[in-house]
C-alpha cells in the first residue's frame, strides 16, 4: 500500500533542512548516516528527530501552485484570471476536468519547490506527505522515553510537541478527506493491514482531541511562544483551538452521520473561549500605527491582520494563536492586489466576486440581501435584498458599509499606494484597473474588486517591489474561536451565548449587536459572520462543505458568479450592474468536490490491501 510505504520509508528520512537559528529545537536534524539508537544517544539529533515532526507545516496564501490562493480561489469568496490559462489549477477545476487520478488541489506543490518544510512552502501531495508526518510524530512517541535529552522538562514538552503535532496533521487530513484510519504507532514491515479502516469523523477527532488533551495535561508545554528563535513550537493555546476548529467540524451536517453532536462541540468551544482568555489572549481592538492604519472602525481589524503576530512575553497581538515561522509570506505585491498591466505587475490571480461583497452588512448591522435565500435566480443576478435594509443602495454600493468591507477588498473608487503615489482604484469600463473577461488575460480582474485584507496600506506595490514585507500565515486566531462557540451554542440552542460571542467579534469593527434572532435566523447571521470576518483566510472553502449533507452539493453558491460591471456617465456617476463572470457553471461545485480524492492507484492498492473500498464518493 503506498500510504503504508509512505509511512516506513519516512522512518529512513532521518536528514531535514537547517532553519536559520541552530538554537532551536526546529532548526537542528539527526544525520542521515545513524542508526536510531546512536541518534537517541545524543540530545541534538534528538532535538533533530523532533524537528522532523514539524516538517511540511503549509505556508498557504499564496505559495500554492503559480501564486494561486487555491482553496480561496475554489470557494464563492473569489474568482482567479488564471481561468483560461490551459494546465493551472483553476482552469482544471472550473472547467471540471479533475479526477482521482490528477486532481490538482491535492496534487499541487509549493512555488519554493514540491512538498514544504518549517522554513516554508506551500504544501501539495497532502496524503502522503501528511501521513508521511504522523509516521515521524509516532516514531517519536515511541523512542522519546529512552533518549537522551538535557531534562525531564525537555523530554515532557517534546512529547507534548509531537501529540499535538499528530494532532495537527490528522486535523489536516480529515478537513480535506473526511473518515481517516487511526495509526497510533508505527509499522513493522510484515504487519498485517487487512483489518486497518477508516474510522468516522467524530471518531476520528476525538483521538484528535486525546491528542490535545495530552498537550495540555503537560506542565511544560507554554500557552504562548515568547522567545523569537522558539516561534511556531506547540502550544497549549494551539491545543484549544485545535479541539475548537475541529470538534464544530465533527458536529457539522457533512461529517456527523446523522448524529446531534452539537452540545458536545458547544461545551468544547465554550471551554476553549474560556481557557484562551483566562491565559491572556484577547482580540485585538487597539491600533498601534495609527499614521498607516488610521483611527476609523476597521483599522484595527486590518491592521491584525496585515501585520506578523510580534513574539514577546506580552505581544501586541494577543489574538493570534498560531502562525508560520517563515517570512517570505504572501507575495501578493501585485497578485491578488493590483494588476491590470500596472508597472511591475505581473498576474491579477484571485479577486473578490460580487457575492462576497454582498455579504458585508450595512453599518446599521442589516443584512443587505436575505440571508435564507439571497439570489431570486440561479444565476445570482437577481439579489433578493432584505427589505428591512434602508441603508444600502445599488448605485452607490460600497457606502455606509461595514467596515471589513474596504479592509477586504479594494472597490471603484478606493485608495491604494502605487509607485509612491496614492493611486484611485478605477475598474469602470475605460478605467485604468477596468474589469476584463478575456480568458487569455491574465492581468485584469474578472470581478470588479481586487483584494488587499493581507496587505499593509503602507506596501507599496510598485517600483518599491516590497512583497518581502508581507506576513506569514496565521493559521488561527482568536476571532474564529468565538465564531466556533457562536456557530456551536446556536446549534445546540443556547441563542444568548450565541448572540454574546458573535457581537464580541462585531464589537471591534463597531458594528451593531445582533439581539433577537435565534434558531435558523441567527444560524445564518453567524454564518454570513463567519465570511465577512475570515474571508480569505480559507475558512470559507471548508465552511461551505461541512455545511452541506453528504448527498449535497456546491451548485447554489458556487456554480453560478458574478462581478460587478461599471459604467462611467456623462456627468461622472456611475452604473453599477451584476453580470455573470462566465456564461457556464464554474466547475468543482458537484457532490464529489465536497471532500478530496484518495489517488486512483492508492484507492486500488488500500482497497487490495483491505477488501474495503476507500475511495471517496463520486470518484
Amino acid at each position: 500500500m503506498k500510504y503504508i510505504s509512505i509511512l516506513i520509508s519516512a522512518a529512513t528520512v532521518m536528514s531535514a533542512s537547517l532553519l536559520s537559528s541552530c538554537s532551536d529545537v526546529l532548526d537542528t536534524a539527526p544525520d542521515g548516516s545513524l542508526t536510531m539508537e546512536e541518534i537517541l544517544q545524543d540530545p541534538v539529533k534528538v532535538s533533530g528527530l523532533l524537528a522532523k515532526c514539524y516538517d511540511k507545516i503549509p505556508q498557504k496564501a499564496y505559495t500554492y501552485s503559480n501564486f494561486e490562493p487555491l482553496p480561496v480561489s475554489l470557494s464563492d469568496d473569489a474568482w482567479s484570471s488564471d481561468e483560461g490559462y490551459s494546465g493551472l489549477p483553476v482552469n482544471v477545476i472550473y472547467n471540471d476536468r479533475q479526477n482521482a487520478g490528477s486532481h490538482p488541489l491535492r496534487d499541487t506543490g509549493g512555488n519554493n519547490g514540491n512538498g514544504g518544510t518549517a522554513s516554508g512552502v506551500a504544501i501539495g501531495n497532502y496524503w502522503a506527505n501528511y501521513w508521511g508526518q504522523i509516521y515521524q510524530c509516532n516514531q517519536f512517541l515511541e523512542v522519546i522515553d529512552r533518549a537522551a535529552v538535557t531534562s525531564e522538562s525537555e523530554r515532557s514538552r517534546f512529547k507534548a510537541e509531537a501529540h499535538l503535532l499528530r494532532a495537527f496533521f490528522y486535523s489536516e487530513l480529515v478537513r480535506w478527506f473526511g473518515k481517516l484510519p487511526i495509526v497510533k504507532e508505527t509499522f513493522p514491515f510484515d504487519a498485517d493491514f487487512s483489518g486497518l479502516k477508516r474510522e468516522s469523523v467524530y471518531d476520528v477527532v476525538n483521538f484528535i482531541i486525546e491528542d490535545c488533551d495530552y498537550a495540555l495535561s503537560c506542565p511544560d508545554l507554554p500557552w504562548r511562544i515568547d522567545i523569537a528563535s522558539e516561534r511556531m513550537r506547540m502550544t497549549k493555546a494551539l491545543a484549544w483551538a485545535i479541539k475548537s476548529r475541529m470538534s464544530l467540524t465533527a458536529a457539522s451536517p457533512l461529517f456527523n452521520e446523522g448524529n446531534n453532536y452539537w452540545e458536545w462541540a458547544y461545551q468544547i468551544n465554550s471551554d476553549a473561549l474560556k481557557e484562551l482568555l483566562a491565559h491572556n489572549f484577547e482580540l485585538y481592538t487597539t491600533v498601534q500605527n495609527t499614521t498607516v492604519y488610521g483611527t476609523e472602525a476597521g483599522a484595527a481589524f486590518r491592521e491584525l491582520c496585515s501585520t506578523e503576530a510580534d513574539i514577546s512575553g506580552s505581544p501586541r497581538d494577543k489574538e493570534t494563536i498560531f502562525q508560520h515561522r517563515a517570512n517570505n509570506g504572501h507575495w501578493i505585491w501585485h497578485i491578488g492586489y493590483i494588476g491590470s498591466g500596472m508597472g511591475n505587475t505581473a498576474y491579477c490571480k484571485a479577486c473578490p466576486t460580487q457575492e462576497l461583497v454582498d455579504a458585508f452588512e450595512t453599518i446599521d448591522g442589516k443584512p443587505v440581501l436575505n440571508l435564507e435565500r439571497p439570489y431570486l435566480d440561479e444565476k445570482h443576478l437577481q439579489p433578493n435584498y432584505n427589505t428591512d435594509n434602508t441603508l444600502y443602495d445599488p448605485q452607490n454600493p460600497y457606502a455606509n458599509r461595514d467596515p471589513r468591507l474596504h479592509a477586504t477588498a479594494l472597490c471603484n473608487g478606493d485608495k491604494f499606494l502605487w509607485d509612491a503615489k496614492q493611486q484611485t482604484v478605477e475598474t469602470f469600463v475605460g478605467g485604468k484597473h477596468a474589469i476584463n473577461f478575456t480568458p487569455s488575460n491574465r492581468q485584469n480582474t474578472r470581478t470588479g474588486y481586487f483584494q488587499c485584507k493581507v496587505v499593509a496600506p503602507n506596501i507599496d506595490g510598485g517600483a518599491g517591489n516590497q512583497y518581502g514585507k508581507m506576513l506569514p500565515w496565521k493559521f488561527y486566531r482568536l476571532a474564529e474561536i468565538y465564531l466556533n462557540l457562536a456557530e456551536a451554542a446556536a446549534e445546540a440552542n443556547h441563542p444568548a451565548e450565541a448572540r454574546a460571542a458573535v457581537n464580541a467579534v462585531r464589537a471591534r469593527v463597531q458594528m451593531p449587536a445582533i439581539t433577537t434572532e435565534t434558531g435558523e435566523a441567527l444560524i445564518m447571521r453567524i454564518r454570513n459572520e463567519r465570511r465577512v470576518e475570515l474571508a480569505w483566510e480559507e475558512a470559507r472553502y471548508f465552511d461551505l462543505r461541512r455545511w452541506q449533507k453528504p448527498d449535497g452539493d456546491l451548485h447554489e453558491t458556487c456554480a453560478w458568479l458574478t462581478c460587478m460591471y461599471i459604467t462611467k456617465n456623462a456627468d461622472g456617476t456611475f452604473k453599477y450592474e451584476r453580470r455573470n463572470i462566465w456564461n457556464k457553471p464554474r466547475g468543482g461545485a458537484d457532490n464529489r468536490d465536497l471532500l478530496l480524492p484518495l489517488s486512483t492507484a492508492e484507492a486500488a492498492r488500500l482497497k487490495s490491501n483491505t477488501g474495503v473500498d476507500w475511495q471517496n464518493p463520486g470518484w
